[in-house]
């Protein structure tokens, strides 16, 4: 008379049982999604900014930078951009405005010569993607989001965004160049990436 009573627990603990290992295994496999790795092709890749100087937009680019990019759109949670930039790379098509860029008023690259980009978290926005991140320049660090867009064809992928920022934020302005007048507080910064996944 006891062998149903026995049989239905068993049943019962292996249905208990079954219910938490499933969900289990769904969580273990979301987790584990791996994003690709992509090598930056520094030839085909810019980065740039724009500022305004004298009431004038200028624009100035990023010779020297490189890119490691771990991105999918099905593993955005463990998807990451880390940038490094070589500040004396800095080119206005401006020799002595280069020249003071580089200089101890603006970025002082004998002391601080490269900055450093690193994201936190990438979401899905409806023009594409979003990113928070901190960028380290000039000694300081701040959080500068971002917004991109992603797409792959022929094997490789482009990584096309834009971000701004205030350079004062960053100390990057000392002397007479700390003045907003003169230059103004805001710059805008673009880059366009050529992607190639690393093996």
């Amino acid at each position: 008379m006891s062998a149903p009573r026995t049989t239905g627990g068993c049943s019962r603990a292996l249905l208990a049982g079954a219910a938490l290992i499933v969900p289990a295994g769904v969580a273990f496999a979301a987790d584990a999604a791996v994003p690709v790795h992509y090598a930056m092709n520094a030839a085909q890749s810019r980065l740039e900014f724009t500022g305004t100087q004298a009431g004038a937009p200028f624009k100035g680019v990023f010779h020297a930078f490189t890119a490691s990019i771990d991105f999918s759109p099905d593993a955005l949670a463990n998807s990451k951009f880390d940038v490094t930039i070589t500040l004396a790379s800095v080119d206005s098509e401006d020799k002595d405005r280069d020249g003071t860029m580089r200089g101890a008023d603006v970025f002082d690259v004998a002391h601080f010569p490269s900055a450093h980009y690193v994201t936190h978290a990438i979401t899905r926005t409806a023009s594409g993607y979003a990113a928070s991140g901190s960028l380290t320049l000039h000694g300081t660090t701040r959080e500068v989001p971002i917004q991109f867009t992603f797409s792959s064809a022929g094997g490789g992928a482009k990584l096309l965004g834009t971000a701004q920022l205030k350079r004062l934020d960053f100390g990057v302005g000392q002397g007479d160049w700390k003045s907003t007048e003169w230059v103004k507080n805001e710059v805008n910064v673009a880059f366009n990436l050529a992607l190639t996944p690393a093996h």
